[in-house]
């Protein structure tokens, strides 16, 4: 079985690129392109988690004019799916499956260092990349 043993921390991509929700979209986009990531997180100033947006979100947000203007949390997904760290990556599998969704936000552990905030992405791509390397 997949992850059986395997923890989320042990496979996923560590660090995670946030952008601050007041931003706009052309901004976010550029974070990205310079990053060489698919997906962003959206923060407040306190670092609060608010949203995801991924490149699927902007390639189909570019369709409107003037598409550069808006915030992100016009095109952002607010719904974030979060784990953590400590969590079996078939735990995190399933989470996957379930809710239909290609990445999930490690946060971290509570009373660990800043308490709950995002130290990583876990992509469907980890999970299938950690199957063959065994």
């Amino acid at each position: 079985m997949i992850g059986e043993d395997t923890q989320v921390k042990d496979i996923m991509t560590r660090g995670v690129v946030t952008v601050p929700f007041e931003i706009n979209a052309a901004e976010m986009a550029e974070t990205m392109a310079k990053n060489n990531v698919s997906a962003v997180v959206a923060v407040d100033e306190s670092g609060e988690t608010f949203g995801v947006v991924s490149d699927m979100d902007i390639l189909e947000h570019i369709q409107k004019k003037n598409w550069e203007i808006d915030s992100v949390e016009d095109i952002m997904s607010p719904s974030v799916e979060t784990l953590r760290p400590s969590m079996t990556v078939k735990e995190a599998a399933t989470i996957m499956a379930e809710k239909h969704v290609h990445r999930l936000i490690v946060m971290s552990e509570e009373s660990v260092g800043a308490s709950y905030r995002p130290v990583g992405i876990l992509s469907a791509r980890d999970i299938i990349r950690h199957l063959f390397e065994k």
